[in-house]
């Protein structure tokens, strides 16, 4: 998900002590990893579930399903990746190999000898590139509205890229265009609340945020799937909003069709963040999941390939 671009001025951003998971059950500590100064939640016990978030993301993107999660007998394991939230923001490197790296380094560190990745738009792509390079560490695999194949790009994507007039345009980062966008991604745009948009906001607005931003956009190659689905070996639910319009149900179809061991589900009236859109039937759909495997995806939510 891509939430910073053009605005008009600055608005004051959250400070970092009030940003998530302040005020929840949930503590973040931090980890140096890969390189990387990296922000986490560790919650629950039982087997690891890791998530990763979207472009333009962090952990918050994830609030409304790590209780859940937990709270059925899961170890729930979520991160601000390279360059989002409040972990480190260097120039590099934003290739997929390298977030993939970075994902086990997480998981080496936490001591997870394997786990269930999760990935929202970018993070799937990064959990999938995980899972084709380190198959022996991922049990299981959830794609929601994932990144990864040749999905048509965004123009502000494009113009970020450019030498001259992508930094220029990334240095112009206003809430209200992160509002707009954000909102974007739901297909009922009146559940983004102003706290929503105040906790994506606020590292969009730090000064180093554009660079990494640039960086992603410029390294990271958001059809790196094209190709090498046949290579995921593990047991993987791919989980699409029906009014996603970011990442086409199109995308999703792909998706599961190349993936040996896949379910394809979606949710409708629920647009590309799903998760958060429509978190009591992701959080049904995820825990059924790491209960029971494919066998017992629900077939409510199910439309078939």
């Amino acid at each position: 998900m891509f939430v910073a671009a053009l605005g008009a001025c600055r608005a004051p951003a959250l400070p970092d002590a009030q940003l998530f998971p302040a005020g929840t059950q949930f503590n973040a500590r931090y980890l140096q990893v890969e390189g990387t100064k990296i922000r986490y939640i560790d919650a629950g016990r039982g087997p690891p579930v890791v998530l990763l978030h979207g472009l333009g993301a962090s952990m918050y993107a994830w609030r409304k399903n790590l209780a859940a999660v937990a709270g059925a007998g899961f170890r729930v394991i979520a991160f601000d990746n390279r360059g989002f939230g409040l972990s480190d923001k260097p120039p590099a490197p934003y290739d997929n190999a390298a977030y993939a790296r970075l994902a086990i380094g997480l998981m080496d560190s936490l001591g997870l000898s394997d786990a269930v990745l999760v990935g929202h738009s970018m993070g799937g792509a990064i959990a999938a590139e995980v899972a084709i390079d380190y198959p022996q560490r991922v049990r299981g695999l959830v794609l929601v509205g994932s990144a990864g194949l040749g999905a048509r790009e965004p123009l502000l994507f494009r113009v970020a890229r450019w030498p001259v007039l992508g930094p220029a345009v990334l240095a112009f980062r206003g809430r209200g265009f992160t509002a707009r966008l954000l909102k974007a991604t739901y297909f009922d745009p009146t559940k983004v609340t102003e706290a929503d948009v105040d906790q994506y906001y606020a590292p969009v607005a730090q000064p180093i945020y554009g660079r990494a931003l640039r960086g992603v956009l410029r390294q990271f190659h958001f059809d790196g799937l094209e190709g090498r689905l046949d290579k995921i070996l593990a047991p993987t639910v791919v989980l699409w909003g029906e009014e996603d319009r970011w990442v086409p149900l199109g995308v999703g179809r792909a998706l599961a069709a190349g993936i040996t061991r896949s379910a394809f589900v979606s949710v409708p009236r629920a647009g590309h963040s799903v998760q958060e859109e429509a978190p009591d039937e992701v959080n049904h759909l995820l825990i059924k999941f790491l209960r029971d495997g494919l066998p017992r995806v629900p077939q409510d939510l199910a439309l078939g390939r």
